[in-house]
């Protein structure tokens, strides 16, 4: 195994510049804040950017648990990396984090970030850190997004010149809870209205009944039970809800929507009567949105759809 090192205090552009420096190294790999990534995916391991506190993050960054030390060792091992690029503050950080891999043997290929950023560079990087609570993660935001539910993400795309090619790197900008800056979160309640004012905007749905939701980590599950009113095909207006209700969602507020159950409670009956041909689901079954039960009561049905 080969190892380079890349260290320099805190804020001073060691992610921006870590692919780069990947690339010129060969390094198949990058250990950057609890992460492994390779080939712009993130393969295992824990942000410490996504912790609450800053002590928190440093025992996350130097894989002081030694669970996540270990779904790092595998990763490595299943990938078979021969050359790997950890990010450091320090010398004894870099130590840290090998001595958790078992790679206390392993020689270091010593890399500080004066030699790959200028002074204005380093200077800059630390104001945008202080001043406005920015980090970086060397990989692509559509990857950073599935572990940053709620994070405000921006993409950071540029292109440098290597033996005579032009060569593309993304990278995504996020700011952590324990930023200076404060911390920000989205309530539940304000989840709940705009799930209601989105879906109540659906061609074919009448009303919204509730709106049930559920946060995690990674995101949210969102269920609605509404009544609906419609000529046509049922559960195309329940896929619509669904739809928009997640697009929107992501779009205005960065939380990842997980799943998305819509329930037709009521189907309400205008001056025709709806042209419907679908077949009775299995009791208990979990039906996808584009699928669906329909029992007769009366003047009235029940519709449910459920999918992610």
């Amino acid at each position: 195994m080969k190892v380079y090192a890349l260290v320099g205090p805190s804020g001073t552009g060691k992610s921006h510049r870590a692919s780069m420096v990947a690339i010129e190294k060969n390094a198949e790999a990058i250990i950057d804040d609890g992460l492994l990534i390779t080939d712009g995916r993130i393969v295992a391991g824990y942000s410490a950017k996504r912790e609450a506190t800053m002590v928190a993050a440093v025992k996350r960054a130097i894989l002081a648990d030694p669970e996540h030390a270990r779904l790092i060792k595998e990763a490595i091992a299943r990938l078979h990396l021969s050359s790997i690029l950890i990010l450091g503050t320090s010398t004894h950080m870099i130590q840290r984090i090998m001595h958790a891999m078992d790679m206390d043997e392993v020689p270091v290929h010593w890399i500080l970030i004066e030699s790959v950023a200028s002074l204005e560079e380093r200077t800059l990087a630390q104001r945008v850190r202080r001043e406005q609570g920015k980090h970086v993660i060397p990989a692509p935001t559509m990857e950073v997004r599935k572990s940053f539910s709620g994070y405000l993400i921006d993409p950071l795309r540029f292109m440098f010149r290597r033996k005579g090619r032009a060569v593309m790197v993304e990278k995504s900008i996020v700011r952590p809870t324990y930023s200076g800056l404060g911390r920000f979160y989205i309530s539940d309640t304000v989840i709940t209205n705009l799930t209601t004012h989105v879906a109540r905007h659906c061609s074919g749905l009448v009303q919204v009944h509730r709106v049930m939701i559920q946060s995690a980590s990674a995101g949210l599950s969102i269920s609605l039970e509404v009544s609906v009113a419609t000529a046509g095909n049922l559960f195309t207006v329940l896929k619509e809800v669904q739809v928009q209700v997640k697009q929107q969602i992501e779009m205005m507020t960065a939380l990842n929507v997980l799943v998305l159950n819509v329930v037709a409670k009521h189907w309400v009956h205008k001056d025709w009567a709806p042209q419907l041909s679908l077949e009775p689901a299995a009791a208990g079954s979990t039906i996808p949105v584009s699928q669906g039960s329909l029992r007769p009561q009366g003047r009235a049905g029940a519709l449910q759809g459920k999918g992610q």
